[in-house]
């Protein structure tokens, strides 16, 4: 009787979710977000009834973007599967706590396994590796950070953080490096953000440089953040390269501590499905510009083995329910650094056979992105990963491919590789073949660039507007792609494309938003 109850009423409340779509990419209408009624709610004497409650839920999903909706093409967020989904229900309704396996049971198992499947995947010893999910991509970063003060000062888990240590990272790196190191007492002022080449991958001879200025200083590198698929346009840092270089510093300085290197590939990760393809006979039958992106990802994400630890995000291009991310470790005896007494926790851990709750930083780790993980990579397998994400990259490579084709639009990651497209677009009489160039180099374009920094911040407002009226396409915009040579931040319109359903219409569609967006901002000056 109650499980009966309890699907009706989840029936129920779907009922209302689908009386909230249409043919817009928006649940029910578009509402103006008001915070001053809410931040007055009080709680209530008397209580309400399940069904009530459903629909007072359901009302708060109104306005939401929807993720799989072909015209959706914000910054990194998929359409979950239905296995992922019922992967993160099922947990919600019988919740295991992942702190033991006494309070997860067969949960614990599934951790296990999915840290093997990926550990595999991206080339690591599944019987040395390790892996434990954790709170966001972000959890992911300082997990690794974290392992890398353990390294570089062995008592810092016990008397703190000394002075003198350095993390380094991309300047196209999340920004989450220096939250990371607020966080951990490593401090902000102590993240080196190391240039990148235009293609968004860090310069590794400007990184040598930098590590070489701080071990000639006597200061110690805590850890080598590589990025492995940027945030705005999928930059993958060379791997191999950073790796080579931090065996070579041991070496040279003789170090006491081989400085750790984390892979954030939180979003990257993925392409790891194609290490084995093979492009020349292309069984998936991908256009040719498709198998160069493809495969030039490959020359670099063949590589993540070689770091110490690597983030993944199942939430990003795995397709599964926010949260879901995993940190792996290529020798699980690194975990080791982190591990507590259990006579500082005597009420836990009394029965079962596996207590990750010594080691995580979380007590409480709940199972629904462990399972939905599981549902996905059991779901699709290597080939319908490859082919979801060969989709995704197909389109994106029509989407710049027309946006090349036309006089008033240029590609900024024209070299890119993944499912994001970075663009501006330039009013009437602007020469889009040498404006690029001439206002990333040229001191004398700065007015140039500010000027047309602010159309297209009026053109990305006009478009949100459409969108939010459920009238054209919805995307992102960056305030800083990159900045200039002279050191002002460059403005772009961002392309993220994740629905499997897009096809060609719908990126031909986008391009003449874009167009009349042109024409409507130009009518209203």
């Amino acid at each position: 009787m109650h499980d009966a109850y309890f699907v009706f009423s989840i029936l129920r409340a779907l009922d209302a979710v689908d009386d909230l779509k249409s043919e817009v990419p928006l649940l029910g209408r578009p509402r103006a977000l008001d915070y001053e009624p809410a931040e007055q709610a009080e709680l209530a004497d008397e209580g309400r009834s399940v069904e009530e409650v459903a629909q007072l839920l359901v009302r708060q999903l109104e306005g939401m973007p929807i993720w799989g909706h072909p015209r959706t093409q914000i910054n990194v967020v998929p359409p979950p599967s239905i296995p992922s989904v019922i992967g993160s229900l099922l947990p919600a309704i019988y919740n295991p706590n992942l702190v033991s396996d006494d309070t997860s049971f067969g949960l614990m198992l599934t951790e296990a396994a999915v840290a093997a499947m990926t550990s595999r995947l991206i080339g690591y010893d599944p019987e040395q590796a390790a892996g434990v999910f954790t709170f966001g991509g972000t959890g992911t970063v300082l997990y690794g950070a974290k392992l890398g003060i353990e390294k570089a000062f062995p008592d810092a888990m016990d008397t703190g953080v000394p002075a003198g240590g350095a993390l380094l990272a991309s300047g196209q790196s999340h920004y989450c490096r220096l939250n990371v190191a607020g966080w951990l007492g490593l401090g902000e002022e102590n993240v080196v953000q190391v240039p990148t080449h235009l293609t968004n991958d860090i310069r590794i001879d400007l990184l040598e440089r930098s590590c070489r200025d701080l071990l000639d200083q006597g200061r110690r590198i805590v850890a080598l953040v590589a990025t492995m698929g940027t945030t705005d346009a999928f930059g993958i840092d060379d791997l191999d390269a950073i790796a080579d270089l931090r065996d070579r510093l041991v070496e040279d300085y003789d170090l006491d501590h081989t400085p750790h290197i984390h892979a954030d590939a939180v979003i990257g990760w993925a392409w790891s499905v194609f290490n084995d393809y093979d492009f020349e006979d292309n069984q998936l039958g991908f256009r040719p510009r498709t198998v160069r992106a493809l495969a030039s990802a490959r020359r670099r994400f063949s590589k993540l083995h070689r770091a110490d630890s690597v983030g993944i995000d199942f939430h990003k291009t795995g397709f599964a329910p926010y949260v879901s991310s995993l940190l792996l470790v290529r020798n699980r005896a690194d975990m080791q650094l982190l591990v507590r007494g259990r006579e500082q926790m005597p009420y836990l851990f009394q029965s079962g056979e596996r207590h990750p709750g010594v080691y995580t930083l979380e007590t409480s780790r709940g199972g629904s992105g462990v399972l939905a993980a599981y549902a996905n990579l059991r779901l699709f397998g290597r080939t319908g990963l490859r082919v979801l994400l060969g989709h995704l990259v197909e389109m994106a490579e029509a989407l710049r491919e027309h946006l090349e084709g036309h006089d008033s639009t240029t590609v900024l990651n024209d070299a890119g590789v993944g499912t994001v497209t970075v663009f501006r677009v330039y009013p009437d009489g602007v020469d889009t073949w040498t404006i690029k160039d001439r206002e990333r180099t040229n001191p004398a374009a700065r007015d140039e660039l500010l000027r047309h920094n602010e159309y297209n911040r009026r053109l990305y407002r006009y478009l949100y507007d459409r969108a939010m009226r459920g009238e054209g396409v919805h995307i992102s915009m960056t305030d800083n792609y990159r900045l200039t040579d002279y050191g002002e931040p460059t403005v772009g319109l961002k392309s993220f494309i994740l629905s499997p359903f897009i096809d060609e219409k719908d990126v031909e569609r986008l391009v003449r938003d874009i167009l009349d967006a042109r024409e409507a901002i130009r009518e209203q000056a």
